[in-house]
């Protein structure tokens, strides 16, 4: 049996409305990170495997971990362009993309089941295409030796989460909407089968001190 631990970047740029600008973590998703990397490392984990996707945020969150050297980065642990979907969905449908981060709630789940029911027309990647990629990565992760530890995106430990329970676009959507930054999931593979043990865990920030950093966006 084996364990492959993922965890969600820190807290990005919240307030951005595009892919470019999103993709840095804010001063809070860096310490976030420093904070999930003792944390480790004071309770003996180690990953003979690091992975990450390759956006800076991943990037980022990694080497605020103390994962400077050695990171395996795939593209295909990369997140999804939420913002590019939800551009193509208000022009198709008319429903503006949030201004607050409340509004998400609502606005996600309508995307997903729009995206996952082939409604977005000529959307930059396919859920279909989304859903392979991931699985994908996380199958041949699955086959290396010895833990590993995934530095990825809600949208792709969604997807993970979709492909270990078999879930809908909805309860997928759900399950995205409440992955916090720099939280960690936990999936243990036994005879090919890869099945969760621990989802949106942040032990790090449960200090009574440190319950400001629970953040979702």
């Amino acid at each position: 049996m084996s364990q492959i631990t993922l965890v969600r970047h820190g807290q990005a740029n919240t307030g951005a409305r595009d892919e470019e600008s999103y993709d840095r973590l804010s001063d809070l998703g860096h310490q976030q990170a420093r904070w999930l990397g003792e944390h480790l490392r004071d309770t003996g984990y180690h990953y003979p495997r690091v992975f990450s996707g390759t956006l800076n945020r991943h990037v980022e969150t990694a080497q605020s971990m103390g994962y400077d050297a050695g990171v395996i980065q795939d593209p295909r642990l990369n997140e999804m362009q939420y913002f590019s979907l939800a551009e193509a969905f208000e022009l198709q449908y008319g429903v503006p993309i949030p201004t607050e981060r409340e509004g998400f709630a609502d606005h996600i789940p309508k995307v997903f089941d729009a995206w996952s029911e082939g409604r977005i027309e000529n959307p930059y990647e396919r859920w279909q295409d989304f859903q392979t990629r991931t699985q994908t990565a996380l199958t041949e992760i699955a086959q290396g030796d010895g833990p590993a530890l995934v530095v990825t995106s809600g949208g792709v430990i969604g997807m993970i989460m979709q492909h270990c329970l078999g879930l809908d676009s909805q309860a997928t959507a759900r399950i995205v909407l409440a992955i916090m930054n720099a939280s960690l999931h936990r999936l243990f593979v036994m005879n090919d089968v890869i099945s969760p043990d621990l989802f949106n865990a942040v032990p790090h920030l449960e200090a009574q001190d440190r319950r400001y950093a629970q953040t979702h966006l």
